[in-house]
């Protein structure tokens, strides 16, 4: 059995080496259709992160009183708890980001980040190791929508933020805000992680 991983890798594996988007491309649902705008895709981040860590904990938590059988349909149960009340804190305090996200939040609920930790990281790990695990996803995938809504925004209408940052000599890509332009979006970004990650072990080799 290979040696556990420190805390610090365990929380840093989340931001590059296990990044859920630019490396195990798990949650290309929210990833693509909420990052047209920083705000969306920051909330988005932010709506996971709080669905991630808190359903690891519990699942830690309870790991041995739940029967093999049923831990599939008992994450998702738990899952789906969290999500109400994020999607419920959002609609009460956020409306117009709630609208903007739409059916994505609720859909969290089924998002392959969140039930792929559960079933190989937290229902078999401490609480404690659980909570970093989850801590590096969730800022690793927050990152992820950052960078992708970022790009995605300036380019597409000349902002961030919704404030104008490129002058009035810019003509927005209207492909950027379009779910086309999401695509190439990602696929630029992941073309250049992979040139990232060859260039670093041709380093080190």
């Amino acid at each position: 059995m290979p040696p556990k991983k420190s805390l610090g890798a365990e929380y840093l594996k989340g931001l590059w080496d296990e990044n859920p988007v630019f490396r195990q491309l798990l949650g290309m649902c929210p990833t693509l259709a909420v990052t047209n705008a920083v705000i969306n895709g920051f909330a988005m981040g932010l709506a996971t992160a709080f669905v991630l860590i808190l359903s690891s904990l519990v699942v830690s938590s309870i790991k041995k009183l739940i029967p093999s059988q049923v831990r599939i349909a008992t994450y998702i149960v738990i899952i789906a708890s969290f999500v109400t009340i994020a999607d419920r804190f959002l609609a009460a305090f956020f409306p117009p980001i709630s609208k903007a996200l739409g059916p994505y939040v609720p859909l969290i609920v089924v998002n392959c980040i969140i039930l792929g930790r559960q079933e190989a990281f937290s229902s078999k790990n401490s609480i404690g190791r659980s909570l970093v695990d989850a801590l590096g996803m969730s800022t690793g995938f927050i990152l992820a929508l950052l960078v992708l809504s970022s790009i995605r925004e300036l380019l597409g209408a000349g902002t961030f933020l919704s404030y104008q940052v490129l002058g009035s000599w810019f003509k927005p890509w209207i492909i950027m805000i379009l779910p086309a332009g999401a695509f190439i979006t990602l696929g630029v970004l992941l073309g250049l992680a992979i040139l990232i990650e060859t260039k670093t072990k041709t380093r080190s080799s």
